[in-house]
């Protein structure tokens, strides 16, 4: 297991319990782990996107 994925498997379970403690906490929890990765990638300039993209194409499945 990747350590991404581990780090994905304990975000979805700090969620749901939280989801159980306060909802609103939770909410906000979540928004900023969509939020996050989606900026960080946006402030990136194009050279940066480009080999981001090029590095992802590599680990594909038959290459």
């Amino acid at each position: 297991m990747t350590p991404h994925m581990k780090i994905g498997i304990a975000g979805v379970a700090i969620g749901l319990i939280l989801l159980i403690v306060d909802p609103l906490i939770a909410l906000i929890v979540i928004a900023a782990a969509i939020a996050i990765p989606g900026i960080a990638y946006a402030m990136l300039d194009s050279n940066q996107k480009a080999r981001l993209r090029r590095i992802r194409g590599r680990k594909q499945i038959g290459r």
